[in-house]
């Protein structure tokens, strides 16, 4: 990152951009910095200024302390100043929680597109967030890094075998370095269920993404988000995952984002 900007607090924002044109500000999720969604500004700066930062806590970024939700709101605040005042977001898992809040909040956004923001679907999910929320309160109070790590993988469904082999991977130390900040993706993901109120209050075009190769209810959730706001809608990437191909998303992004 070649770039920062101040937050509110005094956080100062690591950032980057490339291309010309209005501005697209690109929000990665948990446990990834800006590097995990750089492959996606390639494509998009074809068309757009395309606005990639690391997340506070996170890479070339800073922090402070008390965290809430509203400084990383801030945190985008400042990153559209920065960039000439006004934008549209695309938010990636937690991410996409964030780049909702940021517009129901009245950020100068123009559109937010959003991929398989995972809110739960069920109550046995929204009891497995409670839980996790507990263990990884504890794990980060009490300096288990790794333990808070494993925490998030294993409810991301990853399983026991590869969960111990990311441990002994090189991956592993930068993974405990940034695990504080899961803390900051479960605030911003509340207690799990689908914010509907909230998204209400959004007045510009929302475009919720799924790969249709991803679970049953990361699909329901998205169709939730579109359905929750007033100028929705809901869309499905063939053969995709949660690990979707920027290749197949950009062309997506870029039809919504110039209209």
């Amino acid at each position: 990152m070649d770039k920062n900007t101040l937050s509110h607090d005094g956080t100062a924002l690591a950032y980057e951009s490339a291309g010309r044109g209005s501005a697209v500000v690109l929000v990665s999720g948990a446990m990834s910095t800006g590097a995990t969604v750089a492959p996606l500004a390639a494509p998009l700066s074809e068309r757009f200024r395309v606005v990639v930062y690391d997340r506070r806590g996170r890479g070339g970024s800073t922090d402070t302390a008390p965290y809430a939700v509203e400084r990383e709101v801030e945190d985008l605040a400042a990153l559209i100043e920065a960039v000439g005042g006004e934008a549209s977001l695309y938010g990636i898992s937690s991410g996409g929680a964030l780049a909702l809040r940021a517009a129901a909040n009245g950020l100068p956004v123009r559109h937010v597109a959003v991929y398989e923001t995972p809110y739960a679907m069920s109550e046995e999910e929204l009891a497995a967030r409670a839980q996790y929320t507990k263990n990884l309160t504890r794990a980060l109070a009490e300096g288990r890094r790794g333990d808070a790590v494993e925490l998030f993988l294993r409810l991301t469904g990853l399983g026991e075998a590869m969960i111990q082999g990311a441990r002994q991977s090189p991956m592993w130390a930068g993974m405990e370095s940034i695990a504080p900040s899961l803390a900051y993706d479960d605030a911003v993901m509340g207690d799990g269920s689908v914010p509907r109120e909230l998204l209400s209050s959004i007045r510009v075009p929302v475009l919720s993404i799924a790969g249709d190769a991803s679970p049953a209810w990361m699909r329901e959730a998205a169709r939730a988000i579109a359905e929750s706001v007033p100028q929705g809608t809901y869309r499905t990437l063939e053969g995709q995952t949660h690990m979707v191909e920027p290749d197949v998303l950009a062309p997506v992004l870029a039809d919504f984002f110039a209209r």
